[in-house]
């Protein structure tokens, strides 16, 4: 029985082998012809590179924090999801998220099935500069990254097999509806005047209250106060996150432009302001700074400042660094000391709630001056229907990725079984799963 269900994946890219052959999706070269920016196309296709490197990043991030017999397999969850996700992404993932949109839920998944009509199709309304592919090509790392942010909380604790399949079910049933009602011009929380520039809510939110659901579901772990195995391994993950960031944020302008360079400039300086006001606040509580506070500041800033890089000013970027670095600070004291919830490496009070206090904050300072795109200013500017709008979709999509993620959980579980066993945890999971150790 064992052998049948270990089987089953590779049945599954067997049948997508065969669907590659049936649906080629070979260019008619019958769609008019568009003209392209050159410099647009090259900024995406830098920044469509530097979102990649940030899971690597995230790898190394998260494996530098948990203990030594567990790094390996802390850092493959999220290496898998470059390739599983990508896989997925072709075939119908990019259809879910971009497709003809059915009631601004989710997108059809014939409309782009198997990469159908992308390497010759029109350009996307939101990027008229750049081809198709190109534009589906950054959006696939974006879905990359959201599923291994995830892997914080239940570090050091899942079956392999178990995550590859929660993985799969997470991107169907949570990221593509909140991706797709967020970013597709018809989507439901568009249409409400939900802004998110790069993701805070698709991406930090959708992934951060998951990883607070998993962490409820799979119960307390062995995890709560152990010294990281390579705090060095958290500078350079903290690093290469930082600079792919850059991608992520500046290249949501899909394009080399004012936008772009606005994003850039205040993804830079909330993130500097996040590192700095998590060490002085220690300081301020007689703790000594440290290099995994630093890291984890810079990480915070960077998701509070996503859904706003693109609409609000550069001294506004500061304050939302600095609320969102104290008030995670504060959670994550609040989660080690006072709670049961064994979030291991504190994903959601990190992206959960960085991304909620950003999006909130978007809702308070985002301006038409600074993105003339937008069709109202900010809470600070004295206009309320954004910042009600931003609390209407924090409050839904909350709501919708904590009930779809415990269903997706119960399912894996029955399925297979999500949690290894204590023994398999006391030898650690990179014995245990992979017959490997540093």
């Amino acid at each position: 029985m064992n052998s049948k269900k270990s089987s089953v994946p590779f049945v599954f890219l067997l049948i997508i082998v065969v669907l590659a052959l049936i649906f080629p999706s070979i260019p008619t070269n019958d769609v008019e012809k568009v003209s392209y920016n050159g410099a647009d196309v090259a900024w995406m296709l830098t920044s469509t590179a530097l979102v990649l490197i940030m899971t690597p990043g995230l790898a190394f991030f998260y494996g530098g924090m948990v203990r030594k017999k567990n790094v390996i397999s802390t850092m493959l969850q999220s290496f898998i999801c470059m390739c599983l996700v990508a896989v997925i992404w072709i075939v119908f993932g990019f259809s879910l998220v971009f497709g003809e949109s059915w009631h601004g839920i989710i997108g059809n998944p014939t409309t782009f099935f198997m990469f159908k009509g992308v390497l010759d199709g029109p350009n996307w309304s939101g990027a008229p500069t750049i081809p198709l592919s190109l534009f589906a090509l950054y959006q696939l790392k974006f879905a990359i990254i959201t599923p291994a942010l995830i892997t914080g909380a239940f570090a050091e604790r899942i079956r392999f097999t178990s995550y590859i399949l929660f993985v799969c079910l997470f991107f169907i049933f949570i990221y593509a509806p909140l991706a797709h009602a967020t970013w597709h011009p018809d989507g439901l929380l568009a249409s409400m005047g939900v802004l998110d520039f790069a993701g805070g809510t698709v991406v930090h939110m959708s992934a951060g209250v998951t990883a607070f659901v998993s962490a409820i579901f799979l119960k307390q772990g062995n995890s709560n106060g152990h010294d990281p195995a390579r705090v060095t391994y958290v500078l350079i993950g903290m690093g290469l996150l930082w600079f792919g960031w850059f991608g992520f944020n500046a290249g949501s302008a899909f394009g080399a432009n004012e936008l772009a360079a606005s994003a850039l400039a205040t993804t830079t300086t909330a993130s500097a302001a996040a590192a700095l006001a998590w060490i002085f606040f220690d300081a301020a509580r007689g703790k000594k700074p440290t290099a995994l506070g630093v890291s984890i500041g810079v990480v915070v800033g960077l998701v509070a400042i996503t859904p706003a890089a693109g609409f609000v000013s550069v001294p506004h970027s500061l304050i939302i660094g600095v609320v969102t670095a104290i008030i995670c600070n504060l959670l994550v004291e609040w989660r080690t000391t006072r709670s049961n919830v064994d979030d291991t490496l504190d994903v959601f009070p990190s992206h959960g709630v960085g991304g909620m206090v950003g999006m909130l904050l978007t809702g308070v300072f985002a301006s038409k001056a600074v993105n003339p795109a937008i069709s109202t200013n900010g809470l600070f500017f004295g206009e309320t229907s954004l910042f009600f709008a931003q609390i209407v979709g924090l409050l839904g999509s909350v709501a919708y990725t904590f009930v779809v993620a415990f269903i997706l959980l119960k399912i894996t579980n029955s399925i297979s079984k999500l949690r290894v066993s204590l023994e398999e945890e006391e030898v650690g999971l990179d014995i245990s799963q992979h017959g490997e150790k540093l």
